[in-house]
């Protein structure tokens, strides 16, 4: 087997709303988890990865729905579609599957900056917007890719 790359946190993808800024800190940490620990250790690594998952796109959905945020519907479809491949990578893990963990933790590890680029940045404004009249401020440390 290949060695494998990790997921790094990165600067460039802070969009301005702490709560949010936070969780994403974790769903790169947990996507990396996926990426390097050993056999042994990826069905504890999925199930704490799938935990955060839930709990991430709930966190988010319920804010697109408090403020009436209008890509909601393609937003939640995407988050959705995650959790079921998340929901279908452990029933193969069960199975034995080990590599497709692998190929999950790929898949997120290039879904999540455009993911968080369009779907996420649009939202992280939206709710800035209406709880302080602004646009969010992103303080990135020099070296980020962005």
């Amino acid at each position: 087997m290949d060695e494998l790359q990790g997921f790094a946190w990165d600067d460039r993808y802070l969009l301005g709303h702490a709560v949010m800024d936070d969780t994403h800190r974790e769903f790169v940490e947990l996507v990396d988890a996926l990426l390097t620990v050993d056999a042994e250790q990826l069905e504890s690594a999925l199930d704490a990865f799938a935990r955060h998952a839930e709990a991430h796109f709930e966190q988010e959905n319920r804010w697109m729905e408090m403020d009436g945020f209008p890509a909601r519907d393609c937003h939640v479809d995407e988050h959705n579609k995650v959790l079921a491949s998340v929901r279908d990578v452990q029933d193969e893990l069960a199975n034995g599957n080990v590599q497709l963990v692998r190929d999950l933790a790929v898949a997120l590890m290039e879904w999540f900056p455009a993911h968080a680029d369009y779907m996420d940045s649009a939202l992280s404004t939206w709710l800035v917007k209406h709880s302080h009249g602004g646009r969010p401020l992103v303080f990135r440390r020099s070296g980020s890719q962005a």
